[in-house]
């Protein structure tokens, strides 16, 4: 500034310094307000699209959240088998037998010695196609080991891996079943009644070495809280899922214990004599 400026002249300047730096200064709030206005729309727009997806994620269904389900499963839970035995395949125009089991229940044991070998007369004539639906409501009865899930996800695991044995290995899994209330077999022992059955020895040590658990843990627990919950699988006095659970083209079929009703029902053969029934497991 001048020295020479008159006292007016130095007022008006030191106004005009002064009004330059409100300037400035109400610029500098601007830009702040400008950024916090930014930051706090940002951080608006990141909660509704949290709110968004964690509302998504509640509308999934139980299955929709399962990361890995098995080749060729069918209503969620089904692993069909046709004429050839594989994990996958259906006959065409064919009945369906839905089975639930536990491959822990001793009644789908029973189930097994009683209509098994009939089963696959008809699943390899044509004449049905049979869906093994593996769940598991009885860990509690394998002493911590959790067998029945397992087992499960073994199931599950040779049906994507190696699902031309995949009957087989079901069959074979019956045949080799521990008592209830036991440890059940261990993952090496799964694995060793796999190899037997036919299943590849590369896809059997994905049994031993816990890979079929991993992948398929999550899907054996929300098959069975899916069957839990479908009013055409529960038993209707209970409400519960007990196994096995039969049911044929969709309607609740309890006379399977009967020797030669399953064929008869499917087929029209004549039925064998009646035995006593056991209770399903729950």
């Amino acid at each position: 500034m001048s020295t020479n400026q008159t006292k007016a002249q130095r007022r008006d300047a030191a106004r005009a310094e002064a009004l330059a730096l409100q300037k400035k200064q109400q610029a500098r709030e601007k830009r702040s307000r400008l950024i916090v206005l930014g930051l706090l729309g940002l951080g608006v727009i990141v909660l509704v699209v949290a709110v968004v997806l964690i509302f998504m994620e509640s509308q999934k269904t139980t299955m929709e959240k399962v990361e890995n389900i098995p080749a060729g499963v069918v209503q969620e839970t089904g692993i069909p088998v046709g004429a050839d035995g594989a994990a996958g395949t259906s006959n065409e125009g064919a009945k369906t037998l839905d089975v639930y089991v536990d491959y822990m229940c001793p009644i789908c044991g029973q189930f097994e010695q009683t209509n098994s070998a009939s089963i696959t007369e008809m699943r390899e004539a044509g004449d049905v196609t049979f869906v093994v639906h593996p769940v598991s409501i009885l860990d509690r009865a394998s002493q911590g080991t959790e067998y029945s899930t397992r087992a499960a996800s073994a199931a599950a695991w040779v049906a994507d891996r190696a699902p031309e044995q995949f009957a087989a290995f079901h069959d074979a899994m019956f045949a080799s079943q521990p008592e209830e209330n036991t440890a059940g077999l261990s993952d090496e022992q799964i694995a060793q009644v796999a190899e037997q059955a036919g299943v590849p020895a590369d896809v059997a040590a994905g049994i031993t070495d816990g890979d079929a658990m991993d992948t398929y843990e999550e899907w054996v627990k929300a098959a069975t809280e899916v069957a839990s919950n479908d009013p055409d699988v529960v038993n209707p006095e209970t409400g519960q899922l007990g196994t096995p659970s039969v049911l044929l083209d969709g309607e609740r079929f309890t006379d399977w214990q009967t020797p030669g009703a399953l064929t008869q029902a499917i087929t029209g053969e004549a039925a064998g004599s009646e035995e006593p029934s056991p209770s399903p497991s729950e």
